[in-house]
C-alpha cells in the first residue's frame, strides 16, 4: 500500500485516526531552507477540527514537533520527521458499527482488501492522514515562496451556493478570506455558504462543493512529458485528498462545450516585452508543462458521508439487510478545512517539479 508522494520531493504519511499519533517524513528538501515550527503549525491550525462552529467538535489541538531534519532554524538536507499526537479519541461510537459498513465510506472495501484493519474512525482512510501532507506542504510553500511562486486556495461552491473566482493578484485576497468561517473570496457570498451548512446540519444532513486554488510566479518548465504530466500529477495530488470527486484545470468542463476559437489562449507581448497569455483557459499549463501563467485547479468534494441519519446497509457479520446511525463528530462540510490541504498538495506537486527542473537550489546555504 503506498503512502509515499513524490519523486525528488518526497513526503511519506503514517498513522491512524484513532491511533496514538499521526505525522509524515519529507525527504529530499534541501538544506539551509529557514522553517520554523511555528509555520508548520500555522497551516495545521488551518485544518485541525473545532475551529469553528461549521467543524467537527473533535478536541484535537494538532500540536505539531519536528523530529529531525531541522537545525538551528535551518533544514540540513536530511529526512524531516514530523509527529502530531492524537488526543481526543474517543472510538465507542464506531465499536457498535464495526460490522455495518457505513454508507459512503470505505468501510468495506478496506475490509475485503486488507481482512485486518483498523475501522475506529475509518483508520487510515480518515481525512486525519492528511496531518502529514499539510505538515510537508507548509515545508513546500515556504521552499515555493523563496523562489517566487505563491499558493492560494479559496472555496468557490458549497451546494448551490457559488462565489465567483477573484483576481488571484488582489493583495487582500488573502486575508479576505481567512477573515471568513468557509474561506470564500466574497463576504456576503460566505455568509449564504454558512447558511447552506448550518441547514444542512440542522437536517441531520451534509453538503458538498468546490475549492479553486491558483499558483502564482511559476516559470516556464515545470512539467515531464509523457506520463509525468504537471496536470497530470496535480490531478494524482488532488484526486487523493479524501471525499475528491473531480479536478479541473483551467476552463475545465464548461469550455468543452465550446470551439477551439472561442478557447485557445492567444500569445502576446507584455509591456516589459515578455511572451504572456490574453486568457488563461489551459490553466497555465500546455503539453504538460507549465506556461508561465498562473496554475489554476477547481477541485470537487463530495458531501460528508457520516451524517446522523438512518440510514440502509448490510450487517456483515450476519449477512442480513439492518440500519445504521453514524454517531459522533463529524463535519457537515469538509471545505473549510480543505482548503489548506488542497494548498499543501499543489505545493508538494509543484515543490518536486521545481527540484526537478533546477528551480530550486540544491542548498540554500550557498545562495
Amino acid at each position: 500500500m503506498s503512502s509515499t508522494f513524490g519523486s525528488a520531493f518526497r513526503v511519506t504519511t503514517w498513522g491512524e485516526s484513532h491511533g496514538s499519533s499521526v505525522g509524515c517524513v519529507l525527504d529530499g528538501c534541501p538544506a539551509g531552507l529557514e522553517i520554523s515550527r511555528d509555520e508548520i503549525q500555522r497551516q495545521l491550525d488551518r485544518r485541525r477540527p473545532g475551529q469553528s462552529k461549521l467543524t467537527t467538535p473533535r478536541g484535537e489541538l494538532d500540536s505539531v514537533e519536528i523530529l529531525s531534519g531541522v537545525f538551528e532554524g535551518k533544514t540540513i538536507g536530511t529526512p524531516i520527521g514530523l509527529l502530531v499526537y492524537n488526543k481526543d479519541t474517543d472510538s465507542s461510537k464506531y465499536e457498535e458499527i464495526r460490522n455495518k459498513p457505513r454508507p459512503g465510506h470505505a468501510d468495506y472495501t478496506w475490509k475485503q482488501k486488507f481482512g485486518h484493519y483498523d475501522w475506529r474512525g475509518g483508520g487510515r482512510a480518515s481525512a486525519r492522514e492528511t496531518i502529514g501532507r499539510v505538515a510537508a506542504g507548509a515545508i513546500a510553500q515556504k521552499m515555493l515562496e523563496a523562489v517566487g511562486i505563491k499558493i492560494l486556495a479559496y472555496t468557490t461552491r458549497i451546494g448551490p451556493v457559488t462565489c465567483p473566482s477573484p483576481d488571484p493578484f488582489d493583495p487582500e485576497l488573502a486575508e479576505r478570506i481567512e477573515s471568513n468561517l468557509v474561506r470564500t473570496a466574497d463576504l456576503e457570498i460566505a455568509e449564504k455558504m454558512v447558511e447552506a451548512i448550518t441547514n444542512a446540519r440542522k437536517d441531520k444532513d451534509s453538503v458538498g462543493g468546490v475549492i479553486e486554488v491558483v499558483a502564482t510566479g511559476v516559470p516556464i518548465g515545470l512539467g515531464e512529458p509523457v506520463f509525468e504530466k504537471l496536470d497530470a500529477a496535480i490531478a494524482h495530488a488532488m484526486m487523493s485528498i479524501p471525499a475528491t470527486k473531480g479536478v479541473e484545470i483551467g476552463g475545465g468542463f464548461p469550455i468543452c462545450s465550446l470551439r477551439g476559437s472561442q478557447t485557445n489562449d492567444i500569445w502576446e507581448l507584455d509591456d516589459d516585452g515578455a511572451m504572456r497569455t490574453r486568457t488563461n483557459n489551459a490553466g497555465g499549463i500546455l503539453g504538460g508543462i507549465s506556461s508561465g501563467m498562473p496554475i489554476v485547479a477547481r477541485i470537487g468534494f463530495k458531501p460528508v458521508s457520516s451524517i446522523p441519519r438512518s440510514q440502509e446497509t448490510v450487517d456483515i457479520s450476519k449477512m442480513e439487510p439492518t440500519n445504521i446511525e453514524v454517531k459522533g463528530r463529524h463535519d457537515p462540510c469538509v471545505l473549510p478545512r480543505a482548503v489548506p490541504i488542497v494548498e499543501c498538495m499543489l505545493a508538494l506537486v509543484l515543490a518536486d517539479h521545481a527540484i526537478i527542473q533546477g528551480i530550486v537550489p540544491r542548498s540554500f546555504a550557498k545562495e
